[in-house]
């Protein structure tokens, strides 16, 4: 019984880090670009250069983070639902 009460205690721990980060830091650097915000190819030597902006992010290298997207849309709806 105490290994699962010591789960389920990670468990509340990594949530609650978690939260504490998306309401500190919604937003965080963009995985598809490293936060870069463009591509980065290389040309015909091998030197690297800017490449396209990213469609993920929109060329600002950060995106909002999951748990924030996710109290985003429960705290609009929530909002709708109460007018």
């Amino acid at each position: 019984m105490t290994l699962v009460l010591a789960a389920i205690a990670c468990l509340a721990i990594i949530t609650l880090c978690y939260v504490g980060v998306c309401a500190g830091s919604p937003f965080g650097t963009c995985r598809k670009c490293n936060g870069f915000g463009f591509a980065v190819t290389t040309d015909r030597k091998g030197r690297p250069k800017r490449g396209k902006h990213c469609r993920r992010c929109k060329g600002h290298g950060k995106r909002v983070r999951v748990g924030r997207w996710l109290y985003n849309r429960a705290a609009r709806t929530y909002r709708q639902g109460t007018r």
